[in-house]
């Protein structure tokens, strides 16, 4: 391990899990705890616990849960090294010396941000030079000015098999390491060559100004036209949001949401500097959360085609439930040879410019209004069979609004559209209201049915196989964070009498930290879907009236099941551990 349990254990101490949530998450104490708003999942009655008293934070929607090193992990997509630096420089801590062995994917990472860092220098270099001239005459072409340009710190990839290639590993990186960060690829013989050639290269940048990949596009009529960089471990489409690290110093009261990066460089050169895009992907969990942090309104911005209609849609669905207050700017088709043509935030800038589009953004319709009107464009609504089925198809949006007044507000409004009575689209929307009312209380109704999956870790590789000790293997892991007082100097119960591998690697990591009190170190050792799964047992009561015999019961029931696993393998084996631990030996095994 990098840092010594120690210097962890102040650490932790010195970061008040409370007072580091609190600065991305408003809590409010409610008995001995704090609540708010899950900043990992969409929400809008807080799920999201804060325990000062075990410096453990749990949800109880999406069952995320640590100490405060894993917060800072989840919320900052860090390495765990990282969060310790990260936590270290909040409460002014030194760091041990770097002599101290880093594990094999904390330096590649270091290693591949380095690279990137070293590339982009190089791209951009290029660009400069007359083997750039070809992605500068683009650039000239797309009216993207010089200093514009230098902002988002674009370059060239030459037109050259192995160009960067060569270029890095002079400046002494690995073939391994340009792989890993996603700029070389092998050929089917073996032979390793640039990913990106011939194209115009777009670091992408995260909010703590680290490049962590690129974006790019071809110069002439190619394919892919758009690449990216592919995951790796600096870099997630997921996690990550082109020109952000601009965006988030803007003084406009908005953050605009675009389909490509060329469309947030025309919008930030028009003087938008509130544009981002996602990375070749739809809206993700991962970067609403992100934009969060940074507004209180997004403006979705998509192409006014059919795939935009459709990306429109995912993401007005995913935002339903979130507060950020969301608008849709409709992008209008352009005429184009007496033909309308579609267009993009790039297209419109360029023909009908700056001031139009800052109209369209100042009229972009709410989210619930933008589907309102798209359904509605999909029936003649001068036709009684269309109008009925508009209805049908609005209450089923409309039963989703939790909000009475809302509800009641977009009610009339589509029954308006429609030329129906209020009162006839009010019992439609009632009816679509109380069909998924039942369909959920079905649901519910079959998960009470079957109470042991309810039991079953969320993560299905870690699924318990024997139900009867794993309930007795998680009491033993709550009572040891309880009071490890009632436990031994020697494990009264091994790991591997444990039927759950997950479990027993919990109570091993936590056995070797006892008395030290608290779950933030575990970050070290456990996973994270461990850690969320810690977090959850830790929820579950468990009275400290009787420990010392709920302590004894759950380690019988945990024998007893290692002895029936052991009997069905081997009868003899099962007798002499049975011996054992009649006689007082079970605590040790050679």
């Amino acid at each position: 391990m990098r840092f010594s349990e120690a210097f962890l254990d102040e650490l932790a101490a010195r970061n008040d899990i409370v007072d580091v949530v609190s600065s991305y998450v408003e809590l409010k104490r409610k008995g001995a705890n704090y609540f708010g708003l899950c900043p990992f999942h969409s929400e809008k009655t807080p799920s999201f616990s804060v325990a000062p008293d075990k410096q453990m934070y749990h949800c109880f929607g999406c069952k995320k849960g640590g100490g405060v090193f894993n917060f800072i992990m989840e919320i900052e997509n860090l390495t765990f090294p990282e969060a310790v630096e990260f936590l270290a420089r909040r409460a002014g801590m030194s760091l041990p010396q770097e002599g101290e062995m880093q594990n094999d994917g904390d330096r590649l990472r270091r290693r591949v941000l380095e690279l990137n860092r070293t590339a982009a220098r190089w791209f951009y270099d290029q660009l400069q030079q007359p083997q750039g001239a070809a992605v500068q005459a683009y650039l000239d072409k797309r009216q993207i000015r010089r200093s514009v340009a230098v902002r988002f710190g674009m370059g060239a990839s030459l037109d050259q098999w192995d160009a960067l290639l060569r270029a890095m590993s002079e400046k002494g990186f690995t073939k391994k390491e340009l792989m890993a960060a996603g700029l070389a690829v092998a050929g089917r013989g073996g032979r390793i060559y640039d990913k990106f050639r011939n194209r115009l290269m777009l670091p992408v940048i995260d909010v703590r100004g680290d490049v962590v990949g690129f974006g790019s596009r071809v110069i002439d009529n190619s394919e892919p036209k758009y690449m990216n960089t592919t995951d790796t471990p600096t870099y997630s489409k997921r996690r990550v949001l082109y020109g952000l690290n601009l965006a988030k110093k803007t003084k406009r009261p908005n953050i605009i949401l675009c389909e490509g990066n060329l469309d947030v460089v025309t919008l930030h050169q028009a003087g938008f500097d509130n544009a981002v895009a996602c990375m070749g992907t739809a809206l993700t969990q991962e970067q609403i959360h992100l934009l969060s942090r940074f507004t209180k309104e997004l403006v979705l911005c998509y192409d006014n085609d059919k795939a935009g209609q459709m990306a429109t849609d995912r993401a007005l669905e995913l935002l339903e439930n979130t507060e950020l207050k969301v608008k849709v700017l409709r992008l209008p088709q352009r005429l184009v040879d007496g033909q309308y043509v579609k267009q993009d935030a790039d297209d419109f800038i360029k023909y009908q410019g700056r001031d139009a589009f800052e109209k369209l953004l100042s009229g972009s319709a709410n989210g619930m209004e933008f589907t309102l009107s798209q359904v509605a464009d999909k029936y003649d609504l001068k036709e009684d069979k269309d109008r009925i089925a508009y209805a049908a198809e609005i209450a089923e949006t409309l039963a989703r609004l939790g909000d009475p007044v809302e509800r009641e507000v977009y009610t009339t409004r589509a029954a308006e559209a429609a030329g129906l009575p209020a009162e006839a689209m009010r019992m439609e929307v009632e009816r679509a209201r109380k069909r998924s009312y039942a369909k959920e209380k079905k649901q519910q109704e079959r998960r009470e049915m079957n109470p042991v999956s309810d039991r079953q870790p969320i993560e299905r590789g870690m699924r318990y196989a024997n139900m009867r000790s794993a309930m007795a293997e998680e009491g033993v892991i709550r009572l040891l964070l309880q009071d490890d007082s009632l436990f031994p100097e020697q494990m009264p119960v091994l790991p591997e009498d444990f039927s759950s591998p997950a479990l027993a690697h919990i109570y091993d990591e936590m056995w070797k930290r006892r008395g030290r009190g608290g779950v933030a170190s575990l970050a070290a050792v456990l996973g994270p879907e461990e850690m969320d799964h810690l977090t959850v047992i830790l929820q579950k009561p468990e009275s400290a009236a009787n420990a010392p015999q709920a302590l004894a019961d759950y380690i019988r029931i945990i024998q007893e099941e290692y002895n029936k696993r052991a009997g069905d393998l081997d009868p003899l084996a099962a007798a002499c551990k049975t011996y054992k631990d009649k006689k007082g030996y079970g605590g040790k095994r050679t």
